[in-house]
C-alpha cells in the first residue's frame, strides 16, 4: 500500500495566513481528493424515513472532487427557486492515507489517514424525480459544494470505529444522533467491500452514511456538527 503525498485539510487550513486562507484550503482540499465515495442507507433508521428498503450489501454512489468543500467556507444551496430543496446529511468521513485493492480487515484498519465529519447536500425533489424516471441522479449529489468537510483528525482517537458518537445540531436543536454502532454496514467492512468493488486510492474519502433526521435547509440556519469535543460551525447561504 503506498503512502498519500496529499495535504489533508488539517494542513491545509494551517498554511492558510491571510484573508484568503479559506478559499486557499478549498483549492488544496480537492486537489488533496481523487473521488469521494459515499454510502447510501448504512443505518437502518434512515432508510425507513425516506421509504427505502433497507439493502443486504453497502449502496454505493460517487461525489467528485469539484464538489468538496471546507466547512470553514459556509454551507452554499442551489438556487431554490431553480433547482428546489437542499436536504442535510450530516455523515462520519474517513480518508485514505494509503491505496486499497481487494483489501483484507488488516489493510483496511491501516489505510485511515483522517477523520472527520461531513455533510452531503442533496437536491431531494430532483433527486426523486431522476429515480421515478430511472435515471441516474448525479444532478441531485454532485454539484458545487455538495460536499461538506471539517477538519481532519487523527483516526487513532477513534480506536476500532464501532462506537463513534457524532451529532448535527441545527439552530441549536439537534436534527441527528449518530452513532457507528448503528451502521450496517461498519467503516472497516465497508472499506474492504469497496475496495473489491473498485481501487481506492489514497486521498479518497469515504462517506460512511447519515443516520434519520435528514431536512431541509433554510438560509441563515446555524449549523454545528460535534465528534467528540470537536465541533465546526456553519452558516447556510
Amino acid at each position: 500500500m503506498s503512502q498519500s503525498p496529499h495535504m489533508s485539510l488539517a494542513e491545509a487550513i494551517a498554511a492558510g495566513v491571510n484573508d484568503n486562507s479559506v478559499n486557499d484550503a478549498n483549492e488544496r482540499l480537492r486537489a488533496s481528493i481523487g473521488k469521494v465515495v459515499c454510502v447510501g442507507r448504512n443505518y437502518a433508521a434512515h432508510a425507513e424515513e425516506l421509504g427505502n428498503e433497507v439493502p443486504k450489501a453497502p449502496i454505493l454512489f460517487m461525489k467528485p472532487a469539484s464538489s468538496v468543500v471546507s466547512i470553514h467556507h459556509g454551507v452554499v444551496r442551489p438556487n431554490p427557486s431553480l433547482y428546489g430543496e437542499t436536504h442535510y446529511e450530516a455523515e462520519l468521513c474517513v480518508q485514505l492515507a494509503a491505496d486499497l485493492s481487494a483489501a483484507t480487515i488488516e489493510e483496511a484498519k491501516q489505510a485511515i489517514g483522517g477523520v472527520t465529519l461531513g455533510l452531503d447536500l442533496t437536491l431531494r425533489e430532483l433527486q426523486t424525480e431522476l429515480k421515478e424516471k430511472g435515471h441516474p441522479w448525479e444532478r441531485a449529489k454532485c454539484f458545487d459544494g455538495a460536499c461538506v468537510l471539517g477538519d481532519w483528525l487523527d483516526p487513532q482517537a477513534f480506536g476500532d470505529f464501532k462506537n463513534v458518537h457524532y451529532q448535527l445540531n441545527i439552530n441549536n436543536e439537534l436534527k441527528q444522533d449518530g452513532d457507528s454502532a448503528l451502521m450496517l454496514f461498519p467503516v472497516y467492512e465497508l472499506l474492504v467491500n469497496i475496495s473489491h468493488a473498485f481501487s481506492l486510492q489514497a486521498g479518497d474519502v469515504i462517506m460512511t452514511g447519515t443516520p434519520s433526521g435528514v431536512g431541509i435547509l433554510q438560509a441563515g440556519d446555524q449549523l454545528t456538527l460535534a465528534l467528540g469535543a470537536h465541533e465546526w460551525h456553519a452558516e447556510v447561504k
